[in-house]
Order: C-alpha cells, then sequence, then structure tokens
C-alpha cells in the first residue's frame, strides 16, 4: 500500500507553473522602468487563465457530489477565473498592434500568428463556460457564503 504523497511533492507541474509566475511578476517589478503591457503578455497571461479554468472546473466538478459546499466555492471561482480571462482578452484588444485595426488578425502579430490565437481560445472557454453558467451569473460578482466548518 502506498501513502499519499506529501504536499511539498503533490502536483510537482502546478507548482512549476506558479513558481514560473512568481519568478515572472517579480522579474518585471525589479526593472527600473516597469515595461508596459504588451500583446504577447497578455496573451501568454490569457492562456495561463483559460487553463486554470478548465482545471477549476474539473475540480468543482469533482467536489459538488461528495462536498456541496467546496463544490460551490470552486464554481464561483470558475467564474471569477472567466471575467478575468475576459477582461484581459479585451485589454489584448485594446494594446496596439501592427495594424491599426483591433480585429483579431493572428497574422499580423508581430511575433507571427500563434498555436491558438488568443480569440480562438477565448471562444473556446466560453463556449464551456456558457454551457454551465448564465448570463447573469457571469455579469455579476459571485456570492460566497461564510466558511462553514
Amino acid at each position: 500500500m502506498t501513502s499519499p504523497p506529501r504536499a511539498d511533492d503533490a502536483h510537482p507541474y502546478l507548482r512549476a507553473a506558479t513558481a514560473g509566475v512568481r519568478h515572472h511578476t517579480h522579474a518585471l517589478g525589479w526593472s527600473a522602468p516597469p515595461e508596459p503591457a504588451d500583446r504577447l503578455h497578455l496573451d501568454v497571461v490569457h492562456a495561463h487563465l483559460t487553463a486554470l479554468l478548465g482545471l477549476v472546473d474539473q475540480l468543482a466538478g469533482s467536489a459538488r457530489s461528495p462536498h456541496p459546499g467546496a463544490g460551490r466555492h470552486l464554481a464561483s471561482a470558475h467564474t471569477r477565473l472567466w471575467q478575468a480571462a475576459a477582461a484581459v482578452h479585451d485589454a489584448f484588444h485594446l494594446l496596439p498592434s501592427a495594424s491599426d485595426s483591433s480585429e483579431c488578425r493572428p497574422e499580423s502579430l508581430p511575433e507571427g500568428p500563434p498555436f491558438m490565437t488568443i480569440c480562438q481560445r477565448h471562444l473556446a472557454a466560453g463556449h464551456i463556460v456558457r454551457r454551465k453558467t448564465t448570463p447573469t451569473d457571469l455579469d455579476r460578482p459571485p456570492h460566497i457564503t461564510a466558511c462553514l466548518r
């Protein structure tokens, strides 16, 4: 019989992703004049948020039956992650691009078209979110009940 993994050994890829984001945040903060956000940064952040969105969605689904309270909190986190991803997507289109248009044209991005453009990723994530959430729920801040132990 195997023992459960220690907390510091559990989920090494998630821990590495968190460490990578933390390292990048510190690196940006240490530069003399802070560098302005660019489209490439926002595209990568959006990819990170949508990946977290999928993970939290799976965790909420698995927690819902045995632990309804935890499932509700994770569903609320899912909604907030979607709102964050939507805000990053909107900001992406407000930043200047190689062309004067704010339309999604991956062929005109200075770094070339990404494997999955931010708009394609956003539409795919939105499709999943909208199957489980009403538009009203997405527009308002999620309500979370107090933690009861």
